[in-house]
């Protein structure tokens, strides 16, 4: 992938954060298949997440559903949105168990938070709850979205993240941070290291949907921007070193 930028991203100090939110597609689950879980990928990412959970550092994650399903594509099939959305959420319950069982193979301590009420396989969402369990060094999956219609998973974080006093959104992605542009498709795109909440509005950058950008906006919240399919990449931000880019205000 190309980057036309030589200077490399700026330093932070080590273990900068002490909690994070991680926030990932439900693409990011694929690997190389096109629908689905690839079951090697989910065990590859818990691991990334065990390197950062190792060095003291408390993890929330949120995981997307568009691998299984996505509502905004149901709603534009015909399907009716508050429905399609619903059918969304559920999809992100599977893939929190799924990489739930992928870091308890990792032996750590997991809870998966459903915004909907599923006992048998997840607890509901009580924030003092949650925030205990990140104290006893447990990662908190939380699914299922905000548990409403037409909020995307982005805002789910963004969200949680606020919720939970994290200090930063750390966003998996498949490219090494925020570009002006496709760098799949343009060679020359050109990669920021630094860009504001409001520029990524105004430019229209993708980081997250506009709701998301706002919240954290509002809140003073920095979102990093990194590549989950870099090796160790998330652990290495954390230690000062690694490429990615920085949203904040």
């Amino acid at each position: 992938m190309s980057d036309t930028t030589t200077t490399k991203a700026p330093i932070l100090a080590p273990v900068n954060y002490s909690r994070v939110m991680l926030k990932i597609s439900g693409e990011a689950l694929m690997g190389d298949q096109g629908y689905g879980l690839h079951p090697p990928t989910v065990a590859r990412i818990a691991s990334e997440v065990k390197r950062v959970q190792d060095m003291g550092v408390e993890i929330c994650m949120v995981i997307g559903g568009g691998n299984i399903f996505r509502g905004l594509q149901g709603s534009a099939q015909g399907m009716e949105r508050a429905t399609a959305d619903y059918m969304g959420m559920l999809a992100t319950v599977m893939n929190a168990l799924a990489m739930q069982a992928a870091l308890e193979a990792e032996n750590i301590h997991t809870r998966v938070i459903s915004a909907i009420r599923m006992d048998e396989v997840a607890e509901p969402y009580i924030r003092r709850r949650a925030v205990r369990h990140l104290e006893k060094k447990r990662v908190c999956i939380f699914a299922a979205g905000t548990g409403n219609p037409y909020f995307t998973t982005d805002t789910a974080a963004t969200l949680r993240a606020n919720e939970m006093n994290c200090e930063a959104i750390f966003k998996g992605t498949k490219v090494d941070g925020v570009y002006d542009r496709d760098p799949k498709k343009f060679p020359d795109a050109k990669r920021y290291e630094d860009v504001t909440y409001d520029e990524v509005l105004q430019k229209h950058l993708g980081v997250m949907d506009a709701s998301a950008i706002a919240l954290a906006r509002d809140n003073d919240l920095p979102i990093i921007v990194f590549s989950l399919d870099e090796p160790g990449g998330f652990k290495a931000i954390l230690e000062g070193q690694g490429t990615y880019t920085r949203v904040h205000g």
